[in-house]
This record gives structure tokens, C-alpha cells and sequence, in this order.
């Protein structure tokens, strides 16, 4: 007589900045109702909380003292994170792996084990979550439709050949991580910054006011908005969840030659006609 076995399932889902008021109707029902949740969630009230709603729970943050290790690095960490979240997928259970902020955006670990949970036949999924830059355009009062808006990663910013627009908003993301190369260290060096700050200094002012942007996780912590010279920011204190916004420096310009090139086109009622 053969047995039917439980397929395994992995449900990814965001806990948002500040979890109590963030966390959507359907992230909760996958905490409350998976086999296991595996979280990576930084705030201890956070965990307590996933601890106390969840059958049961597996904390991923003790992977990060592997960091500490002679010739660790983060990537190595990340994919020990997800081989234990697909260790549970593979014991046939319904895992909900929960992740700071939104579970897609700057969390390769989910993203790593939903294609290898993909790859091996198990059903995987992200839900979304309210991330930092959902926070950020709603506490600085941002409209990223204004002028557009440029999101990157500082280090990558630095180490490739990117054309910024200045007439645009630029996110810089862990400007706190600023030309760190090695991927050992969770910081970055007055130096570091400075060669940021040069790089920057090709199409921005020194002069031009930039903000160091920290959401607030908790009811009783103060938002950063710390708005300072660009010049400045190899001397501000940076944290890892810092952000570094930088308002657009110049207006908008109009193309006048695409302009007149639209305007020349026949309007749309007549190429319907012409098609019927």
C-alpha cells in the first residue's frame, strides 16, 4: 500500500519596517498557518511576536556570526541561510520564510531559495511587503513621479560605469557599506566615503543638500531626516540601514525635438479612421 507523501511549499513573505501596523492580512495567515517559519528579522520585539503567532520558529540571524570567521564573506552566509530554509522545504513542510521590510528587495536569501526550491519541483512564492522605500517617499513626502527617480546600491554605484541623472532623484542604498569590496566587514571608512562623495561630484555640487534617511521600526523611535552638505558625508554618522537621498540638482529639460516630432504626428482619431 503506498503512502502519499507532504509536498513541501516555501511562501516568502515581508514583515514591514514597523511590524505591529505593516504586516499585510495574508504575510500573518502564512505566519500563523505554515509548518515552520524561518526568519531573518532584526527587531527583537519583531521576533518575539513571529516567536509567540508561529507553530514554529527557526531564527536565521545566528548565521551571521559565520561573518566573524577567517575568510568568510557574506555571500556564504546568504547561501546558508536558504540551504536552511530549503532543509525544511525538503521535509515536506509548509514553510513561511519571513524577512525584514519586503522579502524581494535587497534579501537575495529569499530570492536564492525560491529558485532552488523552483528548480527542485517545490511550489515557491513572494509576497510583497511595505519596504524601506515605501517608508522613505512617505516620511520625506517624496513623489518619485516628479522628476523620476534612480534606486541603486552604493558599492555598485562606486565600482561601475553608471550614468546618473541629476535632473532626477538618486537612492543611494547602504551607503553604510561604501566601497566595501571585501564582503567581511559591515561598515565603511571616512575614506571610502570621500571616494563616493568624488564620484558623486561629477554631476552634483558639493554644495548641493543631500538627506541621511533611517525609517523608524518601532512607535517610540525617531525617523532620521538628517539633511547635510554633500561635501559633508564623509563625516556623518552612518549606521547599515541608513539611506542616502539625493534630490534632484538641476530642472528638468524639455526636449524641444521630440516634442515637435509628436506634435507633428496625426492625431489618433484620424489613424482609426484611416485603419477602419
Amino acid at each position: 500500500m503506498m503512502t502519499s507523501q507532504k509536498q513541501g511549499k516555501l511562501i516568502c513573505v515581508g514583515t514591514g519596517l514597523r511590524m505591529a501596523g505593516q504586516l499585510t492580512p495574508i504575510a500573518r495567515s502564512y505566519i500563523e498557518t505554515a509548518d515552520v517559519v524561518i526568519a531573518a528579522v532584526p527587531n527583537i520585539f519583531a521576533r518575539k511576536w513571529l516567536q509567540d503567532i508561529s507553530k514554529e520558529y527557526i531564527c536565521l540571524l545566528g548565521h551571521y556570526s559565520a561573518c566573524d570567521e577567517e575568510g568568510k564573506n557574506r555571500r556564504d552566509t546568504y547561501r546558508n541561510m536558504a540551504d536552511t530554509i530549503l532543509a525544511e522545504v525538503r521535509a515536506g513542510k509548509t514553510v513561511c520564510a519571513a524577512f525584514y521590510g519586503h522579502p524581494g528587495i535587497f534579501a537575495c536569501i529569499s530570492h536564492m531559495a525560491i529558485a532552488d526550491a523552483r528548480a527542485e519541483g517545490f511550489h515557491a512564492e513572494m509576497l510583497p511587503g511595505i519596504s524601506a522605500e515605501d517608508c522613505l517617499v512617505a516620511d520625506l513626502g517624496i513623489d518619485p513621479g516628479r522628476t523620476g527617480m534612480q534606486s541603486m546600491e552604493t558599492t555598485q554605484f562606486m565600482i561601475y560605469e553608471r550614468k546618473i541623472d541629476p535632473t532626477a532623484l538618486l537612492i543611494l542604498w547602504q551607503p553604510g557599506l561604501a566601497g566595501e569590496l571585501s564582503l567581511k566587514r559591515f561598515d565603511t571608512t571616512p575614506a571610502k566615503l570621500q571616494v563616493l562623495v568624488d564620484k558623486l561630484a561629477r554631476d552634483y555640487p558639493l554644495d548641493h543638500p543631500v538627506i541621511l534617511y533611517e525609517a523608524a521600526t518601532h512607535p517610540l523611535e525617531q525617523t532620521r531626516m538628517d539633511t547635510i552638505l554633500l561635501r559633508d558625508l564623509p563625516k556623518a554618522s552612518l549606521q547599515q540601514i541608513t539611506t542616502l537621498v539625493i534630490p534632484a540638482a538641476f530642472p528638468l529639460k524639455l526636449d524641444q525635438a521630440i516634442i515637435d516630432e509628436l506634435n507633428a504626428l496625426p492625431e489618433t482619431m484620424e489613424i482609426s479612421e484611416q485603419a477602419a
